[in-house]
Formats: structure tokens, C-alpha cells, sequence
């Protein structure tokens, strides 16, 4: 694994809140944990593009930061009579060696160096850690995941079809199920979709209409907001080449904000102006109106609500396996645990969409997670021997309340309080954090689009709903 790594206290470093299994609140007693949905941005990275790497800011444009994983074995299928090292496999599919290193512009490669982007040493790190939480959690404390898996019908694992979110899922599946911890010929699966049906972020490359949306809110978020940036122009913008800092500015200032996240997860230092927490709460600020505020009830549809309603209609079935009734894959259909790799933009809209977003940049590697509690019907009261000999020939047999379902969302070590779940019958009396199953599925059913197709098209010239 990669070297430890403590980020430095000046109190730039995002409040990554690693799960606190101590502090943990067990459900009430009355309540059985039935399946858990976990959402995980990938661990720290790179930087996305190679922003203030000039003096004086001076920002490295290259990071020698993922030496980690360089070297692997690649899957190769090997055809015809080609001379083999070894034995062919049954399945004709081989290893080869191969070792990546980053090759710079100019033809020179330095051994370790990151490309833009990428999932370094510590991001590998802390979603490991991340992964090694969840066990402690879920099978060690609760019991609710057994110790070794035998079959891959417990879990599900899937990530967006991006390096650094698939090599963040490997790490937190290596903390959670390590080799030593799969059963013989175990192999857990890592699910990924192609990019037009992607739902864990929202997608704005299948969706023309939500792309139209989210440029508007763009536009009007830097018209509204950018005056509130002009204060800092003094400060920051001998550090982005002479350039004021604005919203849809050279660069813009959520690329600036990346960066400068970026560098204070690796310690790395950046010009002390980016250290007073005032000028970053305030970048921050705008960048999140910017991409989350006052969005509508289509962007939210558009946006997260298939996810959501992929999400409930898990917990319908896990809460109504009679539904499932004849399936032989009932069991892989309903598993216990659900993670999915993804990234901080679909962490803070799915805050957003359910109306309990702090308004904070998500940091790395922090998670969002649903859990679907059961509450066991009252039993009836014991039968008299009467009242049994009526029972068994009388058409009125004593009636059975069905099973309740809650579920509770977590999110930084925080429990929410879901708002549309706050009337009386909506949630666990005294417990508002436990919204009924029937209440959030309401609400996701509001939120899912009825046919993604026509919502999201748009006539190419006027760019209006079809």
C-alpha cells in the first residue's frame, strides 16, 4: 500500500470525515438492517488540467505521486502457435507484464509520475482505508456481512467508466473482502455501463436537454455571482496570469478551486493567499451556486432521478421478495451491499435533489450512504385453544401487519433528516432521520423521468423541448 499520509493542519485540507465505526448509531432495536447503498467519490487525485504552474504561483504541472500499481499484469488473449512462456489457460487468456510511465511532451518520462487526473498513492491509500471501514463496520461491529464470501450474490460493486473511480473501487473492495476473505474461485465483479446509459453522474452527454439547462445556470450564476469574486482580484490574480477571477473566467474559478484542493490533500504548497479560508470559503461559494444552487425540479429529474429510482426500486425488492417469488436469481437481485465508485459532483447533486445539501464541496473520498431498515410486524397475542379450533374452520383467519421499511441517509458521520418525510406517519416516531420506505419512494417517483428519451430532446436550432 501506499506510504501514510496525514493531511497538513492549516485548515485548507477538505474535511474528509473517515467513517467513524465508534460513533456509529445503531438503529433502534425494534429495527433490522436489511441492505446498504453506498455512494463513494474516488480518493484523491491530480489535478484535471494544469492550471497556475507558472511563477508566481508555481504549482508543479507534474506529480510524482503514483508509483503505486505501476507495474500489473494485463490480460492478453493469445492466438494461433505462438510460443508460450507457460501452459495456455483453458480460456486462451494469458498475463503480460507491463510496467506505465507517464511520457512528457519533450519524449523524457519520469518513473512514478501521475497523469492528469489520476488517482495518486494517497487517494489509493484512503479509499483502501475507506474499504477496510466498511468491514469493520458491516462485518466485524454489526455482523451484517459475513466474514468470508462464498458467491458474489451479497455484493455489488460498480463504478463510472473512468480510471480513477475503477481503481478507487478496487482499493475499497481490497479493504473490504481482501484475497484471504473470498471463498474459493470468489471473484468479485466490478460492474461499469456505457456512457449514454451512465446514471451515477448526471448526464449531461446523453441528455441534450439537461446539458442546455445546466449551460443556462452556468450563465446566470456568472452574471449573479462574479461581482461577489471582484474583491479578490487583488490578491489572486497575479496567480492565474494577470486574469480576474470569475466564475466563467481564464481559468474558471472552479478549476482554480480543484487545484488548489487538489495540492493541500498531497501537502503540496500553494501560494499563501489560497490559505486564508475567508478567500476559499468565499471561491467555494460561487462555485457551488454555480453548480448546484437553485436548480429546478427538471434538473433534478433529469439529473438524478434514475439513479434514484434504480436506488428504490433495490430497496422495493429487498423489502418485497415474494415479488421476486420463482426467480433462481432472486438472491444476486437483492444483495446486502451495494457500493458504487463515482465522483463529487453526483455526491453533492443527490444532496441536492433530496434538499439536505450543505452547500460544501464534497471532499475525496467521502460518501453518501442509504440504509434500508426493517421493523418486524407486533405479534398477535397468543391464541386460546378456542379461539385456535375457530380459527382453523372459520374463513376470518387472524390477520398479519406487514413488515415496516425505513430508510436512513448518512453522510459525512451526519444522519439527514429527510424534509419531505417530516410529517407525523413519514418517518420512525422520534426518529426523523428514518423515513418510511413508502414516503421516499413518493418522492424519488416524483423525481424519475417517465420517458428519458423525450425529456431529454431538444430541437437543434431553437434549443427547446421538443
Amino acid at each position: 500500500m501506499a506510504p501514510s499520509f496525514s493531511p497538513p493542519d492549516n485548515g485548507l485540507y477538505p474535511p474528509q470525515a473517515p467513517l467513524d465505526i465508534d460513533a456509529y448509531p445503531v438503529a433502534p432495536s425494534e429495527l433490522s438492517l436489511e441492505q446498504v447503498h453506498v455512494y463513494v467519490r474516488h480518493g484523491e487525485r491530480t489535478p484535471v488540467r494544469v492550471r497556475m504552474s507558472d511563477p508566481p504561483a508555481s504549482i508543479s504541472a507534474h506529480w510524482n505521486l503514483c508509483r503505486t500499481a505501476r507495474q500489473f499484469r494485463a490480460s492478453v488473449a493469445t492466438f494461433g502457435d505462438a510460443v508460450l512462456d507457460s501452459p495456455r489457460s483453458s480460456d486462451g487468456v494469458d498475463f503480460l507484464p507491463v510496467k506505465k510511465v507517464v511520457e512528457r511532451p519533450d519524449g523524457t518520462a519520469a518513473e512514478g509520475e501521475c497523469l492528469l487526473g489520476e488517482l495518486t498513492d494517497v487517494g489509493r491509500q484512503s479509499t483502501y482505508n475507506y474499504g477496510r471501514a466498511l468491514r469493520k463496520l458491516y462485518v466485524e461491529k454489526l455482523g451484517f456481512l459475513p466474514d468470508t464470501i462464498s458467491n458474489t450474490n451479497e455484493t455489488y460493486f460498480r463504478s463510472t467508466n473512468m480510471p480513477r473511480t475503477i481503481e478507487s473501487l478496487q482499493e475499497v473492495i481490497h479493504g473490504l473482502y481482501p484475497r484471504s476473505k473470498l471463498g474459493a474461485g470468489v471473484i468479485p465483479q466490478l460492474l461499469v455501463r456505457n456512457g449514454e446509459s451512465e446514471n451515477l453522474i448526471a448526464n449531461a452527454f446523453s441528455c441534450k436537454r439537461l446539458e442546455h439547462l445546466l449551460i443556462g445556470f452556468a450563465q446566470a450564476a456568472a452574471s449573479a455571482y462574479n461581482h461577489t469574486l471582484e474583491p479578490l482580484d487583488k490578491k489572486l490574480s497575479r496567480y492565474i496570469g494577470g486574469n480576474p477571477i470569475r466564475l466563467d473566467g481564464q481559468p474558471r474559478a472552479s478549476g482554480i478551486l480543484d487545484t488548489i484542493r487538489a495540492s493541500t490533500a498531497h501537502g503540496i504548497k500553494v501560494p499563501p493567499e489560497f490559505e486564508d479560508r475567508s478567500v476559499m470559503e468565499l471561491i467555494e461559494k460561487a462555485v457551488v451556486t454555480e453548480w448546484f444552487a437553485d436548480k429546478t425540479e427538471e434538473v433534478r429529474r433529469l439529473g438524478m432521478g434514475r439513479l434514484l429510482d434504480d436506488l428504490s426500486r433495490k430497496m422495493v425488492l429487498k423489502a418485497a421478495p415474494l415479488a421476486l417469488k420463482g426467480n433462481a436469481n432472486v438472491a444476486s437481485a437483492t444483495p446486502k451491499l451495494l457500493v458504487h465508485s463515482t465522483h463529487d459532483t453526483a455526491l453533492a447533486a443527490l444532496l441536492a435533489t433530496l434538499d439536505v445539501y450543505d452547500e460544501k464541496w464534497p471532499p475525496f473520498t467521502s460518501s453518501i450512504t442509504f440504509e434500508l431498515f426493517k421493523k418486524a410486524p407486533h405479534a398477535d397475542p397468543p391464541a386460546s385453544y378456542l379461539q385456535t379450533v375457530f380459527t382453523a374452520f372459520s374463513p376470518f383467519k387472524r390477520s398479519t401487519q406487514p413488515a415496516e421499511h425505513f430508510v436512513r441517509i448518512r453522510y459525512q458521520n451526519e444522519s439527514l433528516a429527510l424534509p419531505f418525510c417530516a410529517e407525523s406517519g413519514q418517518h420512525l416516531p422520534g426518529h426523523p432521520e428514518l423515513c418510511t420506505l413508502a414516503a421516499f419512494r413518493e418522492r424519488v417517483r416524483a423525481l424519475t423521468p417517465t420517458d428519458w428519451e423525450a425529456e431529454c430532446a431538444v430541437h437543434p436550432v431553437t434549443q427547446k423541448r421538443i
